[in-house]
Order: structure tokens, then sequence, then C-alpha cells
């Protein structure tokens, strides 16, 4: 996509080659997606890569315009962004609080980053003060995490090229040019405008054709089931095959608080990757538990959920009739039935208007800063401000 991409520093070289760091090339970017687009079976490693090298051409770009960024505040920045996603657990996004209780793969990265700090004599105090917002220079943590951070630019522009869903395609390069800084925070050129309304757009098209189609929730949501279903069996003393990692995460009950204070748990963590849970799905559609089998099966199979996504919530009186048949056909319990029938909320917003500092801010020739979606003339862009509630129920096809 970028072409050559250049290893700023050792520091930077010897983060990548970390096992931390590595275990994101096992990890896909998309979670299920490559069910619906084949071609999505891009990773985490390729876009803390990928986002590393935006916030070279970033830095570039400021500093042309006279704004003074040192040598330790680049290497900072490039730092923070790399390990940005360093977090995620297996499938990403997909199952973010099934292994873990409540517990976000933002904080999971602020801790192997602290944990990398003590393994590099301190060498990441400032990237991880930039990460966490806490650094004089607002625009260096807004290039991190914004509605305009360089970690969207990256999956935006990927993840199109993977799907080969045209629709996410922005100008990056020309967003980047038009970057610049006033009173400390990132704003863009008037004269980007119509490459931010097409990249606000791009997001909002993206989330509905790709993150929240609805197959690929079926396959995410039907992972989650099977999780759910092999965490209940192996508290009850049922000893499944799963790698050690996988195990300690089927057989511990582990809350927020036990994770960051005991670190057995990140050790695990650690050792995480899509290859566990798959591995460990194929063993299971044989078990002799006939809910895990079936999960498992319908997974392996690609014979995922049938999924309706409505405005309104299903009526409880046809809930009902639909889990009873899926009891009758599939010949199991009423209990039993959520795992095949249920219902659940999503929800898609492409850009937030009240969202303080990390607002997109147009920068007008009189040097006076607008909103972007007061400063755009397209009628539909103060439209992306709404958040869109949808409402999706699953059950199994052959029903």
């Amino acid at each position: 996509m970028y072409g050559f991409i250049n290893v700023p520093s050792a520091l930077i070289f010897d983060l990548i080659s970390h096992s931390y760091f590595q275990r994101l090339r096992y990890i896909k970017q998309l979670g299920m997606t490559h069910l619906v687009y084949p071609g999505a079976l891009h990773t985490r490693f390729h876009h803390a890569i990928g986002a590393m090298h935006l916030m070279s051409l970033a830095i570039e770009v400021i500093r042309s315009k006279g704004h003074i960024i040192t040598k330790e505040e680049e290497e900072a920045a490039t730092i923070a962004i790399l390990l940005h996603d360093i977090g995620h657990g297996p499938f990403s996004h997909a199952l973010e609080h099934s292994l873990v209780n409540g517990v976000k793969h933002e904080d999971i990265s602020m801790l192997m980053m602290e944990k990398l700090n003590v393994e590099f004599s301190g060498q990441l105090t400032l990237a991880i003060a930039l990460f966490k917002g806490e650094y004089p220079k607002r625009f260096l943590h807004q290039l991190i995490s914004s509605q305009l951070d360089l970690d969207r630019m990256d999956y935006l522009n990927r993840d199109s090229f993977f799907t080969g869903v045209s629709e996410g395609v922005i100008s990056f390069d020309r967003i980047i040019k038009m970057f610049n800084i006033i009173d400390d925070n990132l704003v863009i050129e008037e004269k980007g405008i119509y490459s931010i309304e097409k990249f606000l757009i791009a997001r909002r098209l993206m989330y509905w054709q790709v993150y929240l189609h609805k197959t690929v929730i079926a396959g995410e949501q039907l992972l989650v089931k099977i999780l759910k279903r092999a965490k209940e069996l192996a508290f009850k003393g049922k000893d499944l095959f799963a790698t050690p990692a996988l195990k300690h995460f089927l057989e511990n009950n582990i809350s927020e608080r036990l994770f960051f204070e005991e670190e057995i748990h990140l050790m695990q963590f650690a050792k995480l990757d899509d290859q566990d849970i798959f591995a460990s799905v194929k063993v299971w559609a044989e078990d002799d538990d006939r809910i895990l089998a079936l999960l498992c099966q319908m997974l392996v199979n690609r014979n995922l959920y049938k999924i309706e996504m409505t405005n309104e919530p299903q009526e409880e009186e046809r809930l009902q009739m639909i889990r009873e048949d899926a009891a009758l056909t599939l010949g199991i319990t009423m209990e039993e039935v959520s795992y095949f029938v249920f219902t659940d909320v999503i929800m898609n917003r492409a850009y937030n208007a009240a969202g303080g500092s990390s607002t997109i801010s147009i920068l007008l020739k009189d040097s006076s800063t607008i909103d972007i979606a007061k400063a755009s003339d397209l009628s539909n862009l103060e439209s992306l401000d709404k958040t869109v509630k949808k409402h999706i129920l699953c059950y199994p096809r052959i029903i």
C-alpha cells in the first residue's frame, strides 16, 4: 500500500521484534470479516506498521509548516501509534469481552506499554504520556487518538483495500498534507475540507458495508457464544482441549481488578492469538457436549446464524415462537436455546461533534477555526453526528 517503510530507530526496531508485538501477526485486523470478504485476512501487525509510517509523514508535514517537534517527541509519538493496538486479543473486537470480563483492549495496551517501559529502562515514558494525553503538546496525542487520527486513516484505507469495498478509499496523503497546528490543536487547512467530508462518509459506509455487515455480525456472535459455552463447561470441571493460554482463561473467572493485579493473566494473554481459538473450535466440533459441538460445526462449515436487522425491537411473541421452534428442531432445552436464538443492539456514529478536543476543526483563511459539521456545505454531514441504533435477531437457518 505504501511501498517501502523505514523503521526510524533502533528502539522502535527492538519493540517491533518483541514477542508482544510479533503476536499481532497472528491476529486478524477484521475478526470474522473474511467470512464475507475473503481477502480480509490482513493482521493487526500490518495495521500497526502502516500507522507508524503515517506518523512519519504527518510529523514531516507539521515540521515543514514551522512547528517544532523534537527528535525525542517524534520517536515517542511513533512508538505510541505503533503500540496503540498491542493489547488486542484473538479476532480483534469479536472477543473483546469474552475472555477477560470488562477489560478494554486500550487498557491492556497501556498495561503492556508499561511492562515494556520497565523492560526498556524507561525509554517509553514519553510515549506513554503521549498515549494518555498527558503531554503539553495536545496535537501529538490527537495524531494518535482523535476523530481524525492516523489509526483511523490507516485502517479505513487498508480495510477497503483488502475487502475490495472501494467506498472506504480515502485521500490519506492529501489529508496529511493539510495538517496544521493552531493553539496546540490539530486542524485541517480549508482546502482539505472535501477530503475530510469524504473521510467521514467513507467511515460511515465502511461501518455498514464491512464492520457491521450482517454476516460479519453473525460470525462474531457465533464465536462469542462458542467461548461462552466453553467457559461454562470448563467452570463445571469439564476438561476441554485448549492451548495452555486459552485454558487459563476458560477455567478462571478473571475480573478486571484481578487482570491488572496478578501478572500471570497478562503473561497468558500475551500468548493468545487467533490460532489458539480456531484450533480449539475445530476440535470442539466433535465434542460430546452437543451444544458446543453444534455451535463449532456451524462456524467451521460457515453455517452461520440467520440475522435480521431492524429499527425497532422484535415482538416478544415472535421471539418466543422462534425459541420454541429452535428447541424442537434442534432437540434442546429452552435454557439451551439462548445459544441459538437471541437479540442484541448495534450502534454506529460516524462523527461526534461534541467530542471536545477530538473534533475535526477546519482552519479558515482568516486564521479562525470552525467545526467540520458547520464548515461543510454537505447537508447530510450533520446527520453523521447522530447515533444510528439497530436491533438484531439471530437464529439458526434451519428453522
